[in-house]
């Protein structure tokens, strides 16, 4: 979503960034087994050397499809600020769910999927090439920002997605990305936002605040993440005077929600366990027994208080985009 470090942020996470799309390895979306979230797209490693990514390639997909709701807010809010396109990189694309997306939401738009991860990208061409925008789609293989050298243009819309805070020296990765833009081009940085929330905060069983109590283990990982990278440089995460620093004129920030009420689609409740899962394979020395205990029985199909059966499941989960224009 990897640790490639390049751009993911799937699963190294030990929880819930990913949202499938980048993040593959990085168990952090937002996905791959150890990031989940923050995407998860793209091309980390870290530890993930040894995913198998073809494994982990549907459930990349499956998430970044269910947060396809999120991402259409955004690419609608980015469709009002980069009029005409010619072409749009996805930096840390993992299996290309957003990348498509992009190309569907811009049709005059040329879309290269950048990740470190091979497997991932050939679901993207799959991905493209179902969708009738293989004409218009390209795959670079690399890690993040060097692999953007391979580009036969430079950028009219860079699109980084929970894939920087898998580099080490973000500040002089952001001043990569601003290089490869066009003049007038945009570069849009998701990082960021709320973590997700699942569960009531009594939910019957355990102490109550659980996801609370996840969420404070899970940032003192992501803080020992960061710190293990390779080229680590701490930065205080304004992304707008960060975007600046790299030479680029900020243009705006804004948070996108992802809003599933319970009674959850099938899809989304094994999102939620999936999420968890990763929680509690990752995190476990850091929680207290009687969490462990707690997330055991929430992960238990036939314990009648777990998210597999409860009809308390939800999902909601806000990313956060900041965007910044090159004006020389």
């Amino acid at each position: 979503m990897a640790h490639n470090h390049t751009g993911h942020a799937g699963t190294h996470d030990p929880g819930t960034h990913d949202d499938g799309s980048h993040d593959h390895g990085h168990r952090h979306d937002e996905g791959r087994t150890g990031h989940q979230g923050h995407e998860g797209h793209q091309g980390h490693h870290h530890g993930d050397t040894d995913i198998d990514w073809a494994v982990m390639a549907p459930l990349l997909e499956s998430q970044a499809e269910l947060f396809t709701p999120l991402y259409e807010q955004v690419m609608a809010w980015l469709g009002a600020q980069v009029t005409g396109p010619g072409l749009i990189v996805d930096a840390g694309s993992g299996p290309g769910v957003v990348s498509c997306l992009f190309a569907e939401a811009f049709p005059a738009a040329r879309v290269a999927a950048v990740d470190s991860s091979g497997p991932l990208l050939e679901r993207a061409r799959v991905r493209a090439g179902r969708l009738g925008f293989a004409d218009r789609f390209t795959t670079v293989t690399g890690e993040l920002p060097g692999a953007l050298a391979e580009l036969a243009y430079s950028a009219d819309l860079l699109w980084a997605s929970n894939s920087l805070h898998h580099l080490g020296d973000q500040r002089a990765a952001l001043a990569a990305f601003a290089e490869h833009l066009a003049p007038g081009g945009t570069l849009a940085l998701l990082e960021g936002g709320l973590p997700g929330r699942f569960l009531p905060r009594d939910i019957g069983i355990g102490r109550p605040g659980l996801q609370a109590r996840l969420d404070a283990v899970e940032a003192d990982w992501f803080t020992r993440m960061r710190e293990d990278l390779p080229g680590s440089v701490a930065e205080t995460e304004d992304w707008p005077a960060l975007l600046a620093a790299a030479g680029l004129k900020p243009a705006g920030t804004r948070s996108f929600l992802l809003d599933l009420p319970a009674p959850l689609s099938e899809p989304a409740r094994a999102y939620v366990a999936g999420s968890l899962t990763r929680l509690r394979e990752g995190l476990a020395d850091d929680l207290t027994a009687e969490d462990r205990a707690t997330l055991d029985r929430l992960l238990d199909p036939e314990d009648e208080a777990s998210v597999h059966r409860r009809k308390d499941v939800f999902v909601l989960k806000a990313h956060t985009v900041h965007t910044a224009v090159r004006t020389d």
